[in-house]
This record gives structure tokens, sequence and C-alpha cells, in this order.
């Protein structure tokens, strides 16, 4: 059962999707992490894996960039596909000091001036949250692990180059109230709410507008360990846990 934009057959991909931006993030999960891993869709490059996570079915794929592009991809494997649970493992940009460069952060809700929610189902709210079970499990997990996880309020942001007239960094993240930035978040927590599954987004900080310290495209790939960790070890939890 193909869709438009992804060309799996029906039942390639496991309740619990992983789901960075970068389909060479999607690869290196997949071929770092997964045993008996199978490409299932390919289609413009977004790459999707199924595997096995210490004898669990896990599945990764890309969203690409935008919300427009999460907001496909996780529709069609959420209502084609299956899926129950994806747990966005991206970057984000931090607006604080107490945020640097390589902490991993879990959203504790999205901020958006984006009208990606409005447009699709009506929603007017500007501030939409991720499933709290899934957020409760993925805080245990990362204290299992001994992963410093700070929780953070992230802005999810429709422009990566905003005209100066719309403010500095500081401007922006003071009128949003939030922690970090980041481009996805928002329109898969509403797909999700819409849909009745279940949502998270874990991030890692790959650049600070603070200290002016950002990661290159090849660390940003590879070097997100723990937040991977982090994320596979929930997916193993889920398969006994939320049904």
């Amino acid at each position: 059962m193909a869709t438009p934009h992804i060309s799996a057959p029906e039942g390639a991909f496991a309740k619990t999707v992983l789901m960075p931006g970068d389909p060479l993030r999607a690869k290196f999960i997949a071929e770092t992490f997964l045993t008996d891993v199978t490409q299932v869709t390919a289609v413009r490059n977004v790459l999707g894996f199924t595997g096995r996570y210490e004898g669990v079915p896990v599945s990764v794929m890309a969203s690409g960039m935008g919300m427009p592009s999460i907001g496909i991809y996780s529709w069609e494997l959420y209502k084609f596909y299956g899926v129950e649970n994806i747990i966005r493992v991206g970057s984000a940009g931090s607006y604080r000091d107490w945020l640097k460069v390589m902490d991993v952060t879990l959203a504790e809700r999205a901020v958006s001036e984006s009208t990606f929610a409005m447009v699709q189902g009506g929603e007017k709210a500007n501030s939409l949250h991720p499933s709290e079970e899934l957020n409760e499990l993925i805080r245990e997990k990362a204290e299992e692990l001994g992963v410093g996880l700070k929780m953070s309020v992230v802005h999810s942001s429709d422009v990566f180059y905003s005209d100066p007239s719309q403010g500095s960094w500081e401007d922006i993240a003071e009128r949003t109230d939030t922690d970090c930035v980041e481009m996805e978040s928002f329109a898969l927590f509403h797909n999700a709410h819409v849909l009745g599954k279940r949502a998270a987004c874990l991030l890692t900080i790959s650049d600070s507008f603070v200290s002016h310290v950002e990661l290159t495209a090849e660390e940003r790939e590879k070097n997100f360990t723990e937040m991977m960790k982090v994320a596979l070890e929930t997916a193993k939890a889920l398969e006994g846990k939320l049904k």
C-alpha cells in the first residue's frame, strides 16, 4: 500500500517510528543501532528503514525540513501504515545559556506562529503538547541511561532566515517565551492529536544563539548518539507498555 510520498508496502513500518529530519541521519541510526534492517522507502530520497532493536521492531524515517514536510510524512505513517508512536529525534538552536550545545532536551510543548494547524484542522491554539505518557516514558529511559535530559519549551518556526524587521533572536525568544528553536514539532503534535496517536520531540542542541557555538553538518548527522539511545530504549519499552 504505497502513498503519494511513501513507497513501502502495508505492514512495512513498526508501531514506533524514530523521525530525524535528515535522511542520512535516518540511515546512520538504522545501520548503527538496528539489526535485520530493510530499507522500505526512498521516495524523493526521504529514506525509511525497519529493523530490530534488541529484538523489538523499530522503524526510522526522515521527515525532511519544516512543518509541511513532517506534516505529510507523519500523517501518512499514522493514517495509512498503522504507526502509533512517532518520536522526532532532531536538532535545535538554543535561546538560553542553560541549554548548551550537545545537551539533550525534551519538548514539553511547542509554540508556533505557523498556520499549519489552523489550515489543516481549524486548530486556533499556538501552543501544542506532545503525548504525556510518551514523554513520561522518555524521561524514565533517560534517567536509566544517565542522560541529563533537560525539559524545554520549543519554538517551532516556519522560517529559518527571518527579516531583521521581525526583531533579534532575543526578541523572538521573548515574544514566544521559548527556550530553543526547530521547525517541525508543532505540526507533528497537531497530526498526533487529530488522529489519536502519540508524538514526542527529542532534540540535541546543535548550535547556540547565546555562545555562538555550532556543530558541522557531519557532526549533526553522526554525533547525537545519546538522544538516539534514549529514543531507541523508549521504542523498546513501548512494545510492552503502550499498545
